[in-house]
């Protein structure tokens, strides 16, 4: 870990986060799609398109470790089917850390999957799949990632849906160590994502478009071997009075919102799938 920490003041994390909030020309680079990926609306409107051709995707210019991340998605309307919205945060190498959203397409009038996963020191397999409750392709709904050392939480429009906790002291790596990118992409995965590949994308529908609004990053950036936060963006050596998200948890109210998600809209947990581990479940599927 380098020596010399960069340290930004309450003042001046307001003032960058009030600036990355509204313009992604400044927060994000369109990587690929040869133009089917646009910046609009001076910055305030980012949409990524799918074509038979080819896909399309953005990453952040910054790396962060830690943070509270909102971004507002809607997604591909209509027959979506065989198409993937991906959305999530990774570090780079062969034992990245990765935090995943990915919106599985569908036929019209059927409800997309949402899937979540969480990669550890290059190991995920840690699949959770939900329904929502309600149509994500007619307006933008917010969805967020809570990242400190104690746990994630993936949430939608501030109702959490799914929390994996630091299980580091049952031998369970945890994302702490590596910085990570934002990244998003539109591609076609007909293979696999609707109904197993049963389901081939109608590329009479395309162009497929996903659009993108209101990226806030409360975060701890990663620049030159040091984070904002401190080292190694311990929360010791930042106030929980200016970056609160550093020691979030749960409440009671937004446990019960969890439960409410997790019966009625969750439809797959790796961690009841007991075909699929016949010896015992992952050492984190036993905590409470």
């Amino acid at each position: 870990m380098a020596s010399s920490l960069v340290f930004v003041t309450p003042f001046l994390v307001g003032l960058f986060m009030a600036a990355s909030a509204s313009n992604f020309y400044q927060d994000f680079d369109i990587t690929w799609g040869d133009g089917r990926g646009k910046i609009l609306n001076n910055g305030e409107l980012l949409t990524l398109g799918l074509d038979k051709a080819s896909g399309s995707g953005f990453q952040s210019k910054n790396e962060y470790l830690f943070g509270k991340i909102d971004m507002q998605l809607k997604l591909v309307p209509g027959n979506s089917a065989g198409t993937v919205t991906a959305y999530y945060l990774s570090s780079k190498g062969s034992t990245w850390d990765e935090i995943d959203y990915e919106f599985l397409g569908n036929l019209s009038g059927d409800p997309y999957t949402l899937h979540t996963n969480v990669f550890s020191q290059g190991k995920g397999n840690r699949e959770q799949q939900f329904h929502l409750w309600f149509d994500p392709t007619a307006d933008f709904h917010t969805y967020s990632i809570l990242w400190n050392p104690q746990r994630i939480v993936f949430s939608v429009d501030g109702t959490p849906i799914r929390e994996f906790k630091n299980a580091e002291s049952k031998g369970v790596p945890f994302p702490k160590n590596q910085p990570m990118r934002i990244y998003s992409s539109l591609w076609n995965a007909d293979d696999w994502a609707t109904r197993g590949g049963l389901i081939k994308t109608d590329w009479t529908q395309a162009p497929f478009t996903a659009s993108y609004r209101n990226f806030n990053a409360n975060a701890c950036v990663w620049s030159s071997g040091a984070s904002s936060c401190g080292s190694s963006g311990s929360s010791s050596s930042t106030s929980s009075t200016s970056s609160p998200w550093l020691s979030e948890e749960l409440d009671s109210t937004k446990q019960d919102r969890l439960k409410w998600v997790q019966d009625n809209y969750m439809i797959y947990n790796y961690c009841t799938d007991a075909k699929r581990f016949p010896q015992g479940f992952p050492p984190e599927c036993n905590m409470s």
